[in-house]
């Protein structure tokens, strides 16, 4: 049977072509504003956030030491792996959903499923998290200006964070008003954010003490150095016998999982793929430009980060107050650019919460089309964006930044992200040898090289998280299981066609 039938049962494929017919249903038609240069924007706007400004100096003191430029540059590497695949399929079906829909032409319905369930942790609650942090930014910029405006109130009750509810309100009706606009808004202030990015290297440089580097990759922690015990090491370092995962090699693996999150987002691009102008041509170059950048950015920094004082000192206080760049300033007795800094990282926070909102949006918008999700969110309005899946999305993702204390949820989005990379990196093997007459505006090289690496790769990364983000991660598929079995599958608009 050729890829573009439909099998029966949930193993059930949607054929490219027929991907690719849906765009042009007239009640769900995206408007194709988007070029390569957008698309850049998107990706770099999306992954420069709070990895920069808080994750490097964080990770430095706490598990990695001086080697986390190291951790850095292993995860782009399992990104660039990743992001090499997810070039070709964007280009070959250029259909909103990005990992959910090549699944879906490759998998079949029930794991095209449940990678859209997948990206669901991934964009809903790191947007979340983002967001929350962005109020909380807010709140240190005000104070920075000498004013003390707490953005989170009490009323009734119950603590309420306006600053992001106001963030997100904001964000959504961008969304709703064009994604062109969108995107015209992500380059002014991804231009502000990226400025202060080369600001503070360029300032950081001239106070690098080179003794700083030394011991690049510090000696293992002993094991009462760890809370947590048995849950929150690595599930790598407990199979490999340590005691636990707080510097040393499993500490630079370890961080190398945990700096994966500062990337999160580039696979962002590829949900744009149906509002790209060229698809074949942008889209690969909208992938790969914004992670080369990104990474060069990224590295920059935990040199010059580490440099500048002992990781030491980076460590996290006992009153649990995480290092930031602004630590390191202040440390070396720059403290004024503490301010800048913090307007750095609100302004880097906006762009990311709106892109993963974008993507988020973009992927429940195909789950629905499909039928997996109801029919109706895939409506779309004068403006040619799905409106009022953009409405919901938002609606949900304010309600849980507002009224729900987020913990550090990092290693969660990131297991949901490299679960993703994993299966579109396979997906590329699949449908070259089942459909190798597509046309491809670009081809990943050395297949199928290239796709194993990217899934060893990623599947080292996961090893490297916790053994309670592999249990919450196991709880949140069952969930998603659930859900479909009780609607997705009789929904389904393949089915039904199949049916009929």
């Amino acid at each position: 049977m050729a890829l573009g039938e439909t099998r029966n049962g949930i193993m059930r494929t949607k054929s490219v072509e027929q991907s690719i017919a849906d765009t042009d249903e007239p009640d769900s038609k995206l408007r194709k504003d988007l070029t390569t240069w957008d698309l850049i924007v998107f990706g770099v706007a999306v992954v420069i956030g709070a990895g920069i400004f808080t994750l490097a100096a964080s990770t430095a003191g706490d598990v990695a030491g001086p080697s986390v430029s190291l951790a850095f540059v292993l995860a782009a590497i399992a990104c660039a792996l990743a992001a090499l695949c997810y070039a070709e399929f964007a280009s070959t079906v250029p259909v909103a959903g990005s990992a959910y829909t090549f699944s879906y032409a490759t998998f079949g319905e029930f794991i095209a499923w449940i990678i859209g369930w997948d990206l669901v942790l991934e964009f809903s609650v790191a947007a979340a998290v983002v967001g929350k942090g962005w109020s909380v930014y807010l709140e240190t910029v005000f104070s920075q200006f000498g004013l003390d405006v707490p953005t989170t109130v009490t009323i009734g009750g119950i603590d309420v964070d306006w600053g992001v509810l106001l963030l997100i309100a904001v964000l959504t009706t961008l969304l709703v008003l064009g994604t062109k606009l969108s995107s015209r808004v992500s380059l002014v202030i991804t231009s502000i954010k990226v400025g202060i990015v080369l600001f503070v290297i360029i300032l950081g440089f001239f106070y690098i003490n080179a003794a700083n580097y030394t011991p690049f990759i510090p000696p293992p922690a002993p094991a009462e150095s760890e809370t947590g015990g048995m849950m929150t090491q690595s599930l790598l370092s407990l199979f490999g016998g340590e005691a636990n995962s707080t510097f040393g090699v499993y500490g630079l693996l370890a961080a190398a999982s945990l700096v994966f999150f500062a990337f999160i987002g580039f696979d962002v691009v590829a949900t744009t793929a149906e509002e790209t102008k060229n698809p074949q041509r942008s889209l690969p170059r909208g992938i790969l430009g914004s992670l080369a950048i990104v990474t060069v950015l990224y590295v920059a920094v935990a040199l010059v980060l580490t440099g500048m004082v002992p990781y030491t000192d980076l460590a996290t206080q006992p009153d649990g107050t995480r290092a930031t760049l602004s630590t390191a300033f202040a440390t070396v007795g720059v403290d004024w650019a503490a301010t800048i800094i913090a307007i750095g990282a609100l302004a880097g926070l906006t762009t990311v919460v709106m892109v993963l909102l974008l993507g988020q949006i973009r992927v429940a918008f195909a789950m629905a089309r499909d039928g997996l999700l109801p029919r109706w969110l895939a409506h779309t309005g004068v403006h040619g964006t799905p409106y009022r899946v953009s409405v919901i999305i938002g609606a949900i993702v304010a309600f849980v930044a507002v009224f729900f204390p987020i913990g550090a949820l990092e290693e969660m989005v990131n297991i949901g992200t490299l679960f993703a990379f994993v299966l579109v990196s396979i997906g590329v093997v699949i449908l070259r040898r089942a459909r190798p007459d597509l046309p491809r505006g670009f081809r990943t090289p050395l297949v199928p090289l290239v796709p194993i690496l990217a899934v060893l790769a990623c599947l080292w990364l996961m090893i490297n998280l916790s053994v309670e983000t592999w249990l919450r991660f196991v709880i949140w598929m069952v969930l998603g299981i659930v859900i479909y079995f009780a609607y997705g599958r009789s929904h389904s608009m393949v089915g039904r066609r199949a049916r009929s």
